[in-house]
């Protein structure tokens, strides 16, 4: 069973990387396009701010779980790492529940914030609801939780292989 749930943990943090690659990309693509239509073209567009502002959102959410997930997020780990074993695991249990306290939060929170901002639109994208445009915060929530159950239940996800092409990069990470 917990070998099922690390399969779904690893889909489901590649789904993360995914999206947040994704929206990374097109706000690297939709920025130039605004400063090109200004300079260029001397014809602003006015889609490009707020679609990025949009996709800022869904890379900022979606990938803090991914990189929670691979301890890539910001963490002081200095002091703890010199206490003894039994004292660095339970306050890494303490930060487990406050992280998925946080994650609670963004889910409880981040749902009612969808649902009072439902009906609103935004004046660039008309058909967009703005109670759409929030929802990667309670789906980021959701992810980040499913995360740190897995951390708790069964540990932190161990670290890929180094590809052998690339050995000296993964010597350097």
């Amino acid at each position: 069973m917990l070998h099922t749930f690390r399969a779904a943990m690893d889909a489901l943090y590649f789904v993360c990387v995914v999206v947040a690659g994704v929206a990374l990309v097109l706000i690297s693509a939709v920025i130039p396009w605004a400063v090109f239509t200004r300079y260029v073209l001397n014809s602003a567009s006015s889609w490009p701010e707020p679609m990025a502002v949009l996709l800022t959102i869904v890379l900022t959410f979606v990938g803090a779980a991914s990189c929670y997930r691979r301890g890539l997020h910001m963490n002081v780990g200095f002091f703890v790492g010199m206490l003894p074993e039994r004292p660095r695991r339970a306050i890494g249990l303490v930060v487990e529940g406050l992280m998925a306290v946080m994650a609670l939060f963004m889910v409880n929170w981040g749902i009612k914030l969808v649902d009072a901002t439902w009906d609103n639109t935004i004046a660039d994208f008309p058909f967009l609801s703005v109670g759409v445009t929030y929802l990667p915060i309670p789906i980021g929530g959701a992810f980040l939780l499913m995360f740190v159950i897995e951390r708790v239940l069964i540990g932190p996800p161990p670290e890929p292989a180094p590809d052998p092409e690339h050995g000296a990069a993964a010597a350097f990470e």
